[in-house]
């Protein structure tokens, strides 16, 4: 199964579950909802309007898709030690953010393994907005609150003040440019800008997204007709580019590509940064932060697992979960995630493994319905999108 199955179903109506204000815009358009972290979300949309998981996938890489990301968190912290609450509680060097700028980051426990990963943005001299994921929402507002009573600055919980959509893939600035008047060719990449977006005024608009291509992610009020009226303006304008909806089940093959992580799965708090390849995003070299001194501790002691990138070089689709052998059949770790990936067209996995079993050419296998099929493990990312020329 992968990321998204194993962590959703199908769900006609289950009471209680968390909606978005776009739940009733996905039932017309028929897609075909799931329970995924708590809210019902759309999987996929049907066939007959040129949608499907690979269809939807296939149009983000080489068009433009947009989602729903209204499930995603969103916390505010804003007074005079904004930037020391921020530097104490994430792993990433928030001073080095201008206004106007993103960076990715984690939230960690003491013994340096992940609360969360966020996106930290600056968008004041002493204004941060952490967008934080959908199945973690309260437990990261907890934990945040919980960790910066210390600095003199207001920590907000404002995840259901928006509709968060994403419009991504090479197709989506041009797509975003038609609806706004701000300039989004002046935006960079993990940056901010404020706009009239579809008659509203002062609207955030972030270069970012989980896909592994360009785009933006849009924030506007949460209220179900101004949420729909978006929406349905933004599939109409991109009708000239190829513009189609896409679900979870896109998000997730597309992330995989991009081996961009999701909790619960490559990061989670039984994973630390190292074992999960993120040192990149770790400053070790700010001053204290929560979880420092024990991956100080678990450098020195050495790192001893690894993620890696398989590919399958026999037949059959390495699933979450699955066993990860060593060429003489001995288990020696498990797929994290797994699926076809609709673009390039071979069956891919992200697994941890030994360190020594970590080298590019490591020739493995993956235990499936009981037999062992041939994989080798392959440079990471698996998909890089083409630099513009």
């Amino acid at each position: 199964m992968s990321a998204v199955e194993a962590s959703t179903r199908e769900n006609p109506a289950i009471p209680g579950i968390r909606k978005t204000a776009l739940n009733a815009v996905h039932r017309q358009m028929g897609a075909k909802m799931v329970e995924f972290n708590g809210w019902e979300m759309p999987v996929e949309y049907p066939a007959a309007i040129g949608c499907g998981i690979i269809n939807e996938h296939m149009a983000v890489r080489t068009g433009v898709g947009i989602f729903d990301v209204s499930h995603m968190g969103d916390i505010r912290l804003a007074g005079p030690q904004a930037l020391a609450a921020v530097q104490h509680i994430s792993m990433n060097d928030a001073s080095r953010l201008a206004v106007g700028q993103a960076q990715y980051s984690a939230l960690l426990y003491p013994n340096g393994t992940f609360v969360d990963d966020v996106i930290v943005h600056r968008l004041g001299e002493d204004e941060y907005l952490l967008v934080i994921n959908a199945g973690t929402r309260e437990k990261d507002f907890n934990w945040v609150r919980d960790n910066t009573r210390q600095f003199d600055c207001v920590v907000e919980n404002l995840s259901d003040d928006f509709t968060q959509i994403a419009i991504q893939g090479p197709k989506a600035v041009d797509l975003l440019q038609k609806l706004t008047d701000a300039d989004l060719s002046k935006v960079k990449f993990y940056w901010v800008t404020r706009g009239r977006l579809c008659g509203l005024d002062n609207i955030l608009m972030g270069r970012t997204g989980y896909t592994a291509e360009d785009g933006f992610e849009v924030y506007i009020p949460s209220d179900e007709d101004t949420s729909a009226r978006v929406w349905h303006q933004i599939l109409e304008t991109g009708k000239e580019f190829g513009v189609v909806p896409c679900g979870l089940g896109a998000r997730n093959t597309l992330r995989l590509e991009g081996k961009l992580p999701l909790y619960g799965h490559e990061i989670s708090d039984t994973i630390n940064v190292w074992d999960a390849g993120l040192d990149r995003f770790c400053k070790m070299e700010k001053p204290e932060f929560i979880g420092r001194n024990a991956l100080e501790a678990a450098k020195t002691a050495g790192i001893k697992r690894t993620l890696v990138g398989l590919e399958m070089i026999e037949r059959g689709i390495a699933r979450d979960g699955y066993k990860v052998l060593d060429a003489k059949g001995r288990e020696i770790g498990y797929v994290i995630s797994g699926s076809p990936a609709p673009f390039l067209k071979k069956n891919i996995a992200l697994a941890y493994v030994p360190i020594e079993f970590s080298a590019v050419g490591t020739p493995l296998r993956v235990e499936i319905r009981g037999q062992g099929a041939g994989a080798v493990v392959v440079p990471t990312p698996f998909y890089k999108r083409p630099k513009k020329s």
